[in-house]
């Protein structure tokens, strides 16, 4: 392995014993390769936290060398339409089981971004296909999957990686691939990845791609994310009535530092709880949050709505003084 590698694939786990954290969920995935026999399965949970690699270690245990024959991956947000259950999961449902076993798996990564007719379709297929094919079903929202389908699966919740699971995973690649990583680099590894496992080693593989050494600011820096001090100084200029130096510094966030507006506004967001201390201006503050993230994902201009919120905050300051 080379240093072009990805990462998040050379040290994804290969069996459920090695995934971070889950105990809970990889002991009862475990059950059903001691079994030889598993119901449709659905995994709901954020980015980054085993959805796939759980799905993958299940049936590597399951079918050993034979793993790739009966097992077969789809992503729903390529084709979200009833074309995708049609044509690709009833096509491949029809062909035989590759080896001595009882059913082959098909997963659906992303399985939230079926159509509601595409999940009818798909309920109708996981009924006429049960007796050789199991349905392993990943998705951020199980809200979004139609009460038929998960009412036929057994549901696994996954949960963010916590901290302590993170950093030791981290450090074993650190040292796998020779690098000095300060304790306070992990610390910023976890905080900006916010429990996502994929984007942790990400950011730790571009950082590395500047150098053996990795620190806190290199961390910041090679993900483009903004210091949590930087924030909480914009916020509190705003706060206290200086737009001008206000969107000054956003001005440095945004041109010199590269930061992206909506992670910008998610940052804000996750600050300020931590130096607002009243409770009807933090009130205030993330309703002007909410609305500013919600028109830049709608297509508004970045900057102004930005400057929009500062604006805002300057008038809530003088609201509360």
């Amino acid at each position: 392995m080379t240093m072009n590698d990805i990462w998040v694939e050379k040290y994804r786990p290969a069996s459920l014993a090695d995934v971070v954290g889950e105990k809970d969920i990889t002991d009862r995935l475990e059950s059903y390769v001691k079994t030889g026999s598993m119901p449709h399965l659905l995994f709901a949970g954020p980015p980054g936290v085993g959805k796939t690699t759980c799905a993958i270690a299940l049936a590597k245990e399951l079918y050993g060398e034979d793993w790739k024959g009966n097992f077969y991956e789809l992503n729903a947000s390529d084709e979200r339409g009833i074309d995708i259950v049609r044509n690709n999961i009833k096509n491949y449902a029809r062909t035989m089981i590759l080896g001595d076993y009882q059913f082959k798996i098909i997963f659906l990564d992303e399985a939230d971004a079926l159509t509601r007719d595409a999940q009818s379709a798909l309920r109708r297929t996981m009924e006429k296909y049960s007796s050789n094919c199991r349905f392993i079903l990943s998705c951020n929202y199980s809200s979004k999957i139609i009460d038929p389908i998960q009412s036929r699966c057994a549901v696994f919740r996954f949960r963010g990686v916590q901290k302590e699971e993170m950093i030791p995973f981290l450090k074993k690649i650190a040292k796998e691939e020779g690098l000095d990583v300060k304790e306070d680099a992990y610390e910023t590894l976890y905080a900006i990845s916010q429990g996502d496992m994929r984007k942790a080693i990400n950011s730790l593989q571009i950082a590395a791609s500047l150098g053996k050494k990795i620190t806190a600011d290199l961390i910041y820096r090679s993900s483009a994310t903004a210091r949590p001090e930087d924030v909480k100084d914009l916020v509190l200029s705003a706060l206290n009535g200086d737009f001008i130096a206000a969107r000054k510094k956003l001005d440095r966030l945004l041109i010199q530092e590269g930061i992206a507006p909506e992670d910008l506004i998610h940052q804000i967001h996750q600050g300020i709880f931590s130096f607002v201390t009243n409770n009807d201006a933090l009130t205030d503050i993330i309703k002007a949050v909410g609305e500013c993230e919600f028109r830049l994902v709608e297509g508004s201009n970045s900057r102004i709505q930005l400057e929009a919120l500062l604006a805002h905050l300057v008038t809530i300051s003088r609201k509360y003084s």
